[in-house]
């Protein structure tokens, strides 16, 4: 199996995102923190404020790690990767909004009987 530090490409990091994610629970803290980020930002490039731009870090960053300390028990990605794990956190969202997402997780080879965020 591939290990975060070792990744040459995107196309690689992508099924490696989806099994550190395996978990719905995850999952959930990830989509959640990623649209609160998202509120967070767009409020801070509007209002020109440091302390939204602040909160939207927080925002997307504590529930994601938490998620990952406490239900998935692994390092987030975001260490090795910042800029994919971002993307990835998009990408994830937007595949679970679409509908898109389980195929997604079959593809990464990540079981997701759940279905709120299958």
């Amino acid at each position: 199996m591939t290990q975060p530090g070792s990744i040459a490409s995107y196309a690689e990091f992508w099924p490696l995102y989806l099994r550190q994610h395996s978990k719905p629970e995850t999952r959930l803290w990830h989509i959640i923190g990623t649209g609160a980020a998202s509120i967070l930002l767009v409020a801070a490039l509007v209002s020109f404020s440091y302390q939204l731009f602040l909160g939207a870090l927080i925002a997307g960053y504590g529930p994601a790690w938490l998620a990952h300390f406490l239900v998935e028990k692994n390092r987030p990605a975001t260490l090795r990767h910042p800029i994919w794990s971002l993307v990835s956190d998009y990408r994830m969202s937007g595949a679970w909004l679409t509908g898109s997402l389980g195929r997604e997780l079959e593809k990464a080879g990540v079981a997701h009987a759940e279905p709120p965020l299958s």
